[in-house]
């Protein structure tokens, strides 16, 4: 094996910091090949292939169905203990796989395009799971625990921008090239290779990255090494939370950019500039949330960004009552930036708990069963919603504001619910109905959900006072917070406190 596969005993500050210089630069290709490979992308190449909603669905659950393959990675991790060959080895092989999706439109019979296509990424995903379960490990005992919230706020920033900009270089290229071709679908094939040359680029920057090398495990097999996580009784309530709230947000997540194309009849340009909108806001709020987390632990933030986020989700279905209208647009462009926002706080807090209550040294089976679960919920919920998606398509419900005058009626619709709709709201359902299992979750030093928001809004004030010119534009954030906390803390039963021993079984 190359010397530079291999784990270190021992790592001075020096080395850690440009391992640490290192990722970020990792961060920034992965997230390139990410966006060119992923979200609209890959949601409007699937359309193009002739995906039904059960294929979407379907194609929502391919990666975390995958995360069963961390069942094998734990055991190879912890029998090699090398974590980084094994991250930069099966990451590569999986990207190359991606070779495959691209080339689906040049060469498979029309009835072979979707199987291959989904062959494709579930071999990408699945490569990527051990990649992921190794990798996880490995950063836990490389980055430091106090500016672990910072850090990767400021690898997501940065990553996020870059990737922002390539999506919007990517989508105006679709359009110019849409515009003298005729197959749409080549357009797309190119823009996956360049993600891929852009992800395998990544994998040298990581390869550069030292790695610790691992304490020895203390627990054999299998049934141990995955009961040990769940005896762990904080740990265990973790994993509810985490499982329900993926469960939830993938019933809604897999069909925004479906219901942007199809039901509100918007271009693919104007959904990349959407999507690009909300990494904007995504970029401005990593480092707030991550300074938050490293301040007040990132519970309070898990709880807060995630209530934000369902609130951006139960805002879809006022987009349509029951046609697109004059607030179509604006309440499209509120989700964007409510999504960015909360979605920068939740990818931060909801790594980093995981992170910072996973034993040090003995994180591979803790993490590796936080990504079981979490992929298991991540699976079943866009199949779900994939199934019951052609069904609602011939539900309605609405509702209906009469105002009487005299002799004279005057109806407006105040809501109406329709196909993708009730996804949405299930959605918003179940996602406050998560975040109750997130309060028995013990975290050392955790505060009160109430100061983070009061934070948060004192940090949406500071930018809008810097960024804007119009004075009075900085009076628009003094909305009633108040009223957020307090339908936070109606989410917590009354009197309700966490465990006061985390580690107890």
């Amino acid at each position: 094996m190359l010397n530079w596969l291999k784990p270190r005993d021992k790592i001075d500050d020096d080395a850690v910091q440009r391992g640490l210089n290192m990722l970020v630069f990792d961060g920034v290709c992965s997230q390139t090949m990410g966006v060119l490979t992923g979200g609209a992308f890959l949601v409007q190449f699937a359309l193009l292939l002739g995906a039904s909603n059960v294929v979407i669905g379907l194609l929502a659950a391919v990666g975390p169905l995958t995360q069963i393959l961390q069942i094998p990675a734990i055991y190879l991790i912890d029998g090699s203990g090398m974590r980084k060959a094994m991250t930069v080895v099966t990451a590569g092989l999986g990207r190359l796989f991606l070779l495959l999706v691209a080339a689906v439109p040049f060469f498979a019979p029309p009835n072979w395009r979707i199987p291959l296509f989904l062959f494709g990424l579930f071999m990408y995903y699945g490569l990527g799971a051990i990649a992921g379960c190794a990798w996880n490990s490995w950063m836990r005992d490389l980055v430091p625990q106090n500016i672990m919230g910072v850090y990767f706020a400021k690898r997501l920033a940065i990553a996020t921008a870059m990737g922002a900009g390539v999506t919007l270089a990517a989508g105006v290229g679709i359009d110019i090239y849409k515009a003298h071709a005729t197959d749409e679908l080549a357009g797309y094939s190119f823009i996956f290779v360049i993600g891929i040359v852009a992800g395998l680029i990544g994998l040298t920057f990581l390869s550069l990255t030292p790695e610790p090398r691992m304490a020895p495990s203390k627990v054999s097999g299998m049934r141990a090494v995955l009961a040990e996580p769940f005896k762990d009784q904080n740990f265990r309530r973790l994993l509810l939370f985490m499982g329900l709230w993926n469960f939830a947000v993938n019933l809604a997540a897999p069909f925004f950019t479906v219901y942007l194309l199809k039901r509100l009849g918007m271009s693919m340009t104007f959904v990349i500039v959407l999507s690009v909108l909300s990494q904007a806001f995504n970029v401005l709020f990593f480092r707030v949330w991550g300074r938050l987390a490293d301040k007040h632990t990132n519970k309070p933030v898990l709880g807060v960004s995630g209530f934000l986020f369902i609130l951006s989700i139960i805002i879809w279905p006022f987009t349509n009552v029951p046609n697109s209208y004059f607030l179509t647009i604006p309440l499209v462009v509120v989700i964007h930036i409510l999504a960015g926002i909360s979605t920068a706080g939740v990818a931060i807090s909801g790594g980093n708990i995981a992170l910072k209550l996973a034993p040090y040294g003995r994180a591979t089976s803790y993490l590796a069963v936080n990504g079981l679960v979490c992929g298991a919920a991540a699976t079943i919920a866009p199949l779900v919603a994939g199934l019951s998606a052609d069904w609602f398509e011939t539900q309605q419900a609405s509702v209906t504001l009469t105002w009487m005058s005299g002799a004279r009626a005057f109806h407006l619709p105040a809501l109406h619910l329709s196909g993708l709709d009730f996804l949405f709201v299930f959605a918003a359902i179940f996602g406050f109905y998560a975040l109750h299992f997130l309060i028995p979750v013990k975290e050392q030093g955790e505060v009160e959900e109430d100061l983070v928001m009061s934070e948060l809004v004192a940090e949406v004030r500071q930018k809008i006072k810097h960024v804007s010119s119009v004075a009075g534009l900085r009076y628009l954030t003094f909305f009633p917070y108040e009223r957020l906390r307090d339908m936070l803390r109606s989410l917590v039963p009354a009197g309700s406190k966490p465990p006061s021993n985390p580690n107890s079984a």
